[in-house]
């Protein structure tokens, strides 16, 4: 019995080292040679303090800034989620209605239908160029900033389907408000 049970705890330990150990070490450290920033949670940094992550969307809740995506999980990473709640549930649909009249208050006619429902994981951080474009007039307003400033700033701020070919035109939130924040000083 020794003679078998030898050989299977000495297998046990080299594939433990082997797959608990050495490939993830090798993974992790190729990661970070071919990918660094992505490795590391693509981060954005200013004054040296984290201020989000790219492709996580955030909560903007104030007039001052460009708002993003309904999140059905609140925008909680830990919870990533969709509603799960079918198109003609009532629920969802008079969500969607109250977002839209919010959309529409700030002077927006065609809503885009980024601005109104949810992503499927909640934490989308992209809108489309016609969703930021949409929420131009109310920031104008509030910063007292000319409405084809921020047009411009946007259009600085798309960015064009993934090697040419995949998705379409986008936003990031979180880093056209950081812009935005720098274009005032």
């Amino acid at each position: 019995m020794l003679k078998q049970l030898r050989p299977a705890i000495v297998m046990i330990a080299l594939f433990t080292v082997l797959t608990g150990l050495a490939y993830p070490l090798a993974m992790t450290g190729l990661a970070q040679l071919a990918f660094p920033v992505q490795a590391n949670g693509s981060l954005l940094m200013r004054n040296d303090a984290i201020i989000g992550a790219e492709v996580i969307g955030q909560s903007f809740r104030s007039e001052r800034y460009f708002h993003g995506r309904p999140s059905a999980g609140d925008y909680n990473a830990a919870a990533s989620s969709g509603s799960n709640l079918g198109a003609t549930n009532k629920g969802l649909v008079d969500a969607v209605r109250e977002r839209a009249a919010a959309v529409s208050r700030d002077g927006a006619g065609t809503v885009p239908v980024d601005l109104v429902t949810a992503s499927g994981s909640g934490l989308d951080p992209h809108l489309t160029p016609e969703a930021a474009l949409v929420q131009v007039e109310r920031i104008a307003a509030v910063r007292g900033i000319p409405a084809r400033e921020l047009r411009a700033l946007v259009a600085k701020a798309i960015e064009p389907r993934s090697l040419g070919l995949f998705g379409e035109p986008r936003v990031n939130v979180l880093r056209l408000n950081m812009m935005l924040d720098e274009m005032q000083g």
